[in-house]
């Protein structure tokens, strides 16, 4: 069975950092491409960072010099490393996977997103 499992969530204040990792297992092969989703409330979803096997990143516009995406392959970990973080930031994160996209495509509307972790919640108070 497919499972990713998040951690690293918490609370922090406006202008501070946390760090988010996400475990996969249960794939029987290199997993194209690793993400991060959020969700706050009464929002719809939004892509937050994509990084594919070889290392490339992708950011939403809104994280975009903030945060930085970055994996480790061999050990199927997804880190997402949080700066500056301000309200907007709070909600739930999710870690996703795609055999297919992992560009603007994925982040954008979610395209190929084939697996979703049950995710962890990021509160930043002002």
């Amino acid at each position: 069975v497919r499972q990713l499992l998040e951690s690293g969530g918490g609370s922090a204040q406006a202008g501070g950092s946390l760090r988010l990792s996400c475990v996969a297992s249960g794939y029987p092969d290199s997993i194209f491409c690793m993400g991060w989703f959020r969700q706050a409330p009464g929002k719809g979803r939004e892509g937050v960072a994509t990084c594919d096997r070889g290392g490339g990143a992708y950011y939403g516009d809104s994280v975009k010099g903030r945060f930085s995406v970055s994996r480790d392959v061999a050990k199927r970990t997804l880190y997402l490393q949080m700066n500056s973080l301000n309200a907007t930031d709070t909600g739930m994160y999710y870690c996703v996977t795609s055999a297919q996209f992992c560009g603007d495509a994925m982040l954008r509307g979610a395209y190929g997103v084939d697996y979703w972790g049950k995710g962890t919640q990021v509160t930043v108070s002002s």
